[in-house]
């Protein structure tokens, strides 16, 4: 039998906070990464545009690696069309990346969660439909943040951040209401736990941020048949592609440094 990979999706690095812990849990499996760098931010994007975009770009995907499973690590892009990648290829299981709102709501003491996601992730309806389903009791206060991202991209990369910049950005998510504090916070996007130490030094108090990338592994491995032995004898590295195929020496630097190969990239054009 052929080695089929995992293959995790994002709109840039952030969804290696996913892939790490998919490795911890899935030590035998073979991965693809996929960072769209090409259409990175996905908050710039009209929906429809954005929606069309990463449908016809999987479908390259999914003909040049042919995966076992694909994780959309990206919450932007899960919350859009993970239905419409689904119904597009029905025959290729999907695990998407969305708000963890329902463990906020189970957990939270003061009963004040905020989710601190991208604009695209605040507005969508799926986002609210969660708060109407798992955390009616709870106050929730939506914060989009329009530069967290590309912080934490430009972090990764060239190992500094500007820590005023990251505390303007989460002050939104701290609120004081009838003598309770907001106690949780969620990241509703990828890229946001390799700054989480910062915001730990940065914020009023302390809180739980609740990073989903555990979960999301835990579910792509529940849908995969046994791992063991799937990595064979001569197997291919686990390898990254850009979609723009144009890649910084620090963004290969740090793809070697999550142990993956440079590919070619794959674009809608291709």
């Amino acid at each position: 039998m052929s080695e089929r990979p995992v293959l995790v999706f994002d709109s840039g690095i952030g969804g290696l906070t996913v892939l790490r812990e998919a490795r911890v849990l899935m030590p035998d499996r073979r991965f693809i990464y996929v960072a769209d760098d090409a259409g990175f931010p996905y908050g710039d994007w009209e929906e429809d545009a954005l929606k069309g975009h990463i449908v016809a770009l999987f479908g390259k995907l999914l003909q040049r690696f042919r995966p076992e499973i694909s994780v959309i690590a990206c919450n932007t892009a899960s919350t859009l069309v993970i239905s419409a990648l689904r119904e597009a290829y029905p025959d290729q299981p999907f695990v998407g990346t969305v708000p963890a709102i329902k463990p906020a709501a189970e957990r939270t003491r003061s009963g004040l969660v905020s989710v601190l996601a991208t604009p695209g992730t605040v507005k969508r309806q799926y986002t609210r439909d969660l708060i109407t389903r798992w955390a009616q009791q709870c106050h929730v206060r939506l914060v989009g943040s329009t530069q967290l991202a590309r912080l934490s991209e430009i972090y990764m990369r060239d190992g500094f951040v500007d820590e005023a910049a990251v505390r303007a950005e989460i002050e939104p998510c701290f609120i004081e209401r009838d003598g309770q504090r907001t106690d949780i916070v969620v990241l509703a996007c990828t890229h946001y736990p390799f700054l989480v130490n910062r915001m730990r030094k940065l914020a009023p108090w302390p809180v739980d941020w609740l990073d989903p990338a555990e979960a999301i592994a835990r579910r792509a491995l529940a849908l995969l048949p046994s791992s063991k032995g799937a990595r064979m004898a001569g197997h291919q590295p686990d390898q990254a592609v850009f979609t723009s195929g144009a890649t910084s020496f620090a963004s290969e630097r740090l793809m070697h440094g999550f142990g993956l190969t440079m590919a070619p990239g794959t674009s809608v054009a291709d």
